[in-house]
């Protein structure tokens, strides 16, 4: 992967180069934003970072890039390099029935990568793996992994690199593990976190990794907040009414969603609520873009710092539901009334 080859995002690129010719490569370091912009772009910084013929340019919107040609960046370019590692989130599956974890699936990773060049994300991976509804986590496992690949020598004695896809997938004894080894890095190591979201990472991680953050929207993106707006605005037009046939409907419709998506929506509404909460305490009309031009100019006035961190809370305690595997439809109809019982609260 060359940063020729990726589209846009030229002063994040020419940020990355700038780090790595300077020699002041940091030992753990995040992409932070949609993964399937952000993994092309580690992608392309690994293979820079090994590339033995690095080019420089006098002209153009890119300063630097790899050469393409070279060894190590054709290791690199088929994730075939003995020194780079991926940990990413696995679950169950017909392969492997228990304790699973990214050393299982090195392969099928390896394949989803090349296959999509970097641009696929989390629901694409799950498709891919096959775990249907079950929700992939970065476990303690994983952790044993990244301590044993990390602590062997160079094969080809430049960097030992470890890739964290999704890192916001880690668990506490995975987190707390990492932790250690951001601590005590040993030289010549580069631990690269691919992040969308760093709120439920440690403090303590978040404060040890240069953050790089990465702008952009896919149009995948955007057909799905279409969709979900449509889906919010039906839906809390039934919290407002309660009339028990009519919400149960609706939260059918939201429970079909798979573990993912259904998390994704959530955190769609809880910031469409901050979003109405702030515009409004600012006096700044909220535009939802839900297609309902009554509902848009109407809603925002409902969220005031009378409920606000009532809805906060009912919205983090059914994201943490869906990520623990909770039955859906009875989260998402206990969220229901929560929600319901705070609009209320004007």
């Amino acid at each position: 992967m060359q940063f020729k080859d990726i589209v846009g995002q030229r002063d994040t690129i020419n940020r990355l180069t700038s780090i790595i010719d300077s020699g002041r490569v940091s030992h753990a370091q995040m992409l932070l934003g949609e993964v399937p912009t952000a993994m092309p772009l580690a992608w392309a910084y690994l293979q820079y970072l090994c590339c033995e013929h690095r080019q420089h340019y006098e002209s153009g919107d890119l300063r630097a890039d790899s050469c393409g040609e070279c060894p190590s960046c054709k290791k690199i370019a088929s994730l075939m390099h003995p020194d780079l590692h991926f940990i990413f989130p696995t679950a169950t599956t017909s392969k492997v029935k228990e304790k699973p974890w990214s050393g299982e699936f090195q392969g099928e990773f390896r394949d989803f990568m090349l296959d999509r060049q970097g641009h696929g994300d989390i629901d694409d991976w799950y498709d891919a793996l096959g775990i249907e509804n079950k929700q992939g986590l970065i476990r303690e496992l994983d952790a044993d992994g990244v301590v044993s690949d990390l602590s062997l020598k160079a094969y080809e004695g430049g960097w030992r690199m470890m890739v964290v896809w999704m890192a916001e997938k880690m668990n506490e004894s995975f987190a707390n593990k990492l932790l250690k080894t951001l601590e005590e890095p040993l030289p010549g190591t580069l631990i690269m976190l691919v992040c969308e979201s760093d709120e439920r990472l440690l403090p303590t991680i978040k404060s040890r990794v240069q953050t790089i953050r990465v702008t952009g929207h896919n149009s995948k993106d955007k057909e799905e907040n279409a969709e979900f707006a449509e889906m919010l605005v039906g839906w809390l037009r039934m919290l407002f009414k309660l009339k028990m046939k009519e919400l149960s409907a609706q939260v059918d419709k939201m429970a079909g969603l798979n573990r993912e998506q259904l998390k994704l929506f959530l955190q769609y509404a809880q910031k469409v609520m901050r979003d109405c909460f702030l515009n409004s305490a600012a006096g700044v009309a909220c535009h939802l873009g839900s297609g309902d031009e009554k509902f848009d100019a109407q809603f925002p006035k409902m969220i005031t710092v009378n409920n606000i961190a009532l809805i906060e809370e009912a919205l983090d305690d059914a994201i943490f539901a869906v990520e623990r595997n909770a039955y859906a439809k009875i989260a998402m109809m206990e969220l229901s009334f929560r929600l319901s019982k705070a609009l209320k609260k004007k």
